[in-house]
């Protein structure tokens, strides 16, 4: 149990970074394409490049209309923000003194809801708008299948935890 008491700390730190790297990405990205600071744009204004704080290196790159801002490339960075910030939840979960917690079961729910939903939904949204690759199509159903993972392992959860509870009463 040491082991996987490490490795979900490990992958919990690796996990919020990200989290926090694609939430201040997607933060950063909104703030020079309002204001225009650090942004240059390519070609009579085809293209956009968020440059690093403070020089004229690019840092991100795309095409200057607003479907593409919004449904390509801000929404995606905000959501796997979502999604790495939900997902270091889950593997906080693995290092608790106890397993089997109401807290652990609501950070797999949440998880588990937001990668059946949220990428259909979103795609969907986003279909009216752009036009989107077949690629993205695979993100879908890589989403659904970790969702329908986390959904068992939830429910695997409820039951050790009715157990653990059970175990407790007749202690």
């Amino acid at each position: 149990m040491k082991t996987t008491h490490l490795v979900s700390k490990i992958l919990f730190y690796i996990t919020r970074f990200l989290a926090v790297l694609y939430f201040a990405l997607a933060a950063y990205s909104a703030l020079a394409l309002t204001t225009g600071w650090f942004l240059n744009f390519r070609e009579g204004g085809k293209y956009f490049q968020i440059c690093y704080p403070f020089t004229n290196h690019p840092l991100m790159l795309g095409d200057y209309n607003t479907p593409y801002i919004i449904f390509e490339f801000l929404s995606p960075l905000s959501l796997y923000g979502l999604f790495f910030l939900l997902i270091s939840n889950v593997f906080k979960v693995f290092f608790q003194p106890k397993l089997f917690t109401q807290n652990g079961i609501t950070h797999l729910r949440q998880f588990y809801l937001a990668n059946l939903f949220i990428p259909g939904i979103v795609i969907l949204l986003s279909s009216i708008f752009v036009s989107l690759d077949n690629e993205v199509a695979i993100f879908i159903v890589l989403h659904f299948m970790l969702g329908i993972f986390a959904y068992f392992l939830a429910a695997i959860f409820k039951q050790g935890l009715s157990l653990q509870n059970e175990q407790d009463l007749f202690i």
